[in-house]
């Protein structure tokens, strides 16, 4: 049988199944209203199950891979579908409804927590995203969860991620033990710098101090002191503190111009990054669910079975309703035996109907699900 013919075939019965597609979706919005009525819920483990057994029983082995994989789709889009039509929105997605419905601006002065000393990233993005800031600054990121939750600041700003080095992932970490909402976020241009005291020599120097962070930024710039001591330091500013408290001419920090600036030290070279590119993704926090005008980017955390195919279902549920993901960060779950929680970070308006949909199936299917934030990104 020639092609065009065999083609033929295939389009004739493409169009039955969108006919009787089309006619499913009807029946599927119909049962919805019937659910809504009775106080059942969208999602039915078992009657789609019964589905699979009862539809491959006829089937080869290899069709029923096929099949099965089809109707998963079929149910995924099902269920997006019947939640758009009867509006069955989780307590999270209507939550959001609420907070999307307060018109509010971003504010120009604040309270914020940061990490480190003066001098440090954090007061750098902090001074960026608000006209007068307050900042308290707090040993760890820990204390910066803490500060917000109790509400010994209204904000905290926090590195997330960095374009050479990656995630932060102690602030991956800790996201999932503290409550908190990001409402917005902000890139700071990184540029660092080597600076030492007085007297200083860069063929002097023996010992190298920063956040392990900036030591990773500036790593093929770094063997140039094959001889030198790498040391990792709770922050840039606070390395560069050290440096200065040290009064030793044989050691150097890597922090920026603002940081060396604040603590008279001198600079020994500039711009010793890896990349020109270079840049740290700032989030800010807050404890209660602020959506200020302008959000456009979604961050949620969710934990996922260990399955196969758990995490592929849930990003077709945001590839079904359009959603384009733009980072999946992973973090396994300590004293669990290969589970891990992830995180989507995603851009959309926040608003749209498909996207609450989307919304409510996670936050009512998953182990686990949190909204992190909706919130617009400063550059």
């Amino acid at each position: 049988m020639e092609l065009k013919n065999l083609r033929e075939k295939i389009d004739k019965i493409d169009n039955e199944i969108t006919s009787l597609f089309k006619e499913r979706l009807e029946i599927v919005k119909e049962v919805g209203e019937v659910k809504k009525q009775t106080g059942k819920t969208v999602n039915d483990p078992d009657r789609e199950k019964n589905i699979l057994l009862r539809v491959t029983e006829d089937a080869t082995d290899t069709q029923k891979m096929y099949i099965k994989r089809v109707f998963e789709n079929i149910f995924d889009i099902s269920k997006a579908y019947q939640n758009l039509s009867i509006k069955d929105l989780s307590t999270t997605a209507k939550n959001i409804e609420s907070a999307v419905a307060i018109e509010k601006t971003f504010p120009i002065k604040a309270r914020v927590a940061c990490q480190g000393v003066r001098g440090a990233y954090s007061g750098i993005a902090s001074d960026k995203l608000f006209e007068i800031a307050d900042i308290t600054y707090f040993k760890n990121f820990e204390g910066v969860f803490t500060a917000v939750e109790k509400g010994l600041c209204k904000y905290g700003v926090l590195p997330i991620e960095n374009s050479t080095a990656g995630s932060v992932n102690e602030v991956y970490d800790l996201m999932r033990e503290h409550n908190f909402h990001i409402v917005k976020s902000v890139r700071i241009p990184v540029t660092h710098y080597l600076v030492a005291n007085e007297g200083a020599t860069i063929n002097g120097i023996k010992e190298i101090v920063s956040h392990e962070q900036a030591i990773s930024q500036c790593k093929k710039y770094l063997q140039k002191f094959p001889l030198a001591t790498i040391t990792s330091n709770a922050n840039t500013a606070v390395s560069a503190k050290a440096v200065l408290d040290s009064k030793r001419t044989d050691i150097g920090a890597i922090c920026s111009r603002e940081c060396a600036e604040l603590y008279g030290l001198k600079i020994l070279d500039s711009n010793i990054q890896d990349s020109n590119g270079n840049y740290t993704r700032f989030i800010v926090i807050a404890k209660d669910l602020e959506i200020y005008k302008g959000a456009n980017k979604v961050s949620v955390m969710t934990t996922l079975p260990h399955t196969p195919g758990s995490l592929y279902k849930t990003l077709a549920k945001f590839y079904n309703a359009g959603i384009n993901v733009t980072k999946l960060e992973s973090r396994p779950i300590i004293g669990s035996n290969f589970e891990f929680t992830f995180y989507f970070d995603f851009e959309c308006d926040i608003s749209r109907p498909e996207v609450l949909s989307v919304i409510s199936e996670l936050d009512h299917s998953a182990e686990r699900f949190t909204f992190l934030g909706a919130y617009s990104e400063t550059v």
